[in-house]
């Protein structure tokens, strides 16, 4: 008996980690889910309010195209170099996959950095949060997007750190596939926004 116990405690604990990677990953699927929910949200509040222009400047008088279009151009790059990471990841090579993430988050960031100067041209222009219920819709919307890349940036910087430090583990394939999973999400996210609220806004 003791020696059967010794056994099934040996087999648990040899299947405790995978089994913890897995939950974790499964988790972050549920996370996944409720943003999913919460840009469905956005994206209806958006669609209801975005003739609600209260005598304010709308989606034409304000939307710089141009720079939308680097942006799109920017952000769906950032999406290939991501699975360019997650390649050289399967291939073992860490310095490929520490540099491959790099140049994601310097596409994320050159992202950031043009949507913060569209808000601030806009700003510049009075069309402010407050100006109408289109405006509050849209900075909600393209804002909340920008958070989630913020978020994605902070954590893909963690993770190099962790890479450089314990190679590639377990731990850091799964934190590595999560991070490519969020990061392609939020590039489908934001097609629906380039559609919805740019080329549907200015048509």
């Amino acid at each position: 008996m003791a020696q059967t116990h010794s056994n099934a405690g040996h087999h648990g604990h040899g299947h405790e980690h995978p089994d913890q990677e897995e939950m974790r990953t499964f988790a972050f699927w549920i996370y996944l889910m409720t943003d999913v929910i919460l840009f469905a949200t956005l994206f209806a509040t958006y669609i209801v309010l975005q003739g609600n222009t209260d005598g304010g400047p709308g989606p034409k008088d304000i939307f710089q195209m141009n720079g939308i279009y680097a942006s799109t151009f920017i952000l769906l790059t950032s999406s290939f170099t991501s699975g360019l990471a997650l390649l050289a990841m399967h291939k073992g090579n860490r310095l490929a996959l520490m540099n491959w993430l790099w140049v994601t988050i310097f596409l994320g960031a050159s992202f950031l950095f043009l949507e913060v100067n569209e808000f601030m041209h806009m700003v510049h222009e009075g069309a402010t949060i407050s100006t109408s219920a289109f405006l509050t819709a849209f900075y909600t919307l393209v804002g909340t997007h920008g958070l989630h890349v913020a978020l994605g940036l902070g954590w893909m910087i963690i993770l190099i750190i962790q890479i450089a430090k314990h190679g590639i583990t377990p731990v850091t394939k799964r934190k590595v596939n999560i991070i490519s999973l969020f990061w392609h999400f939020l590039d489908i996210v934001w097609i629906f926004v380039f559609t919805i609220v740019y080329l549907l806004g200015v048509k």
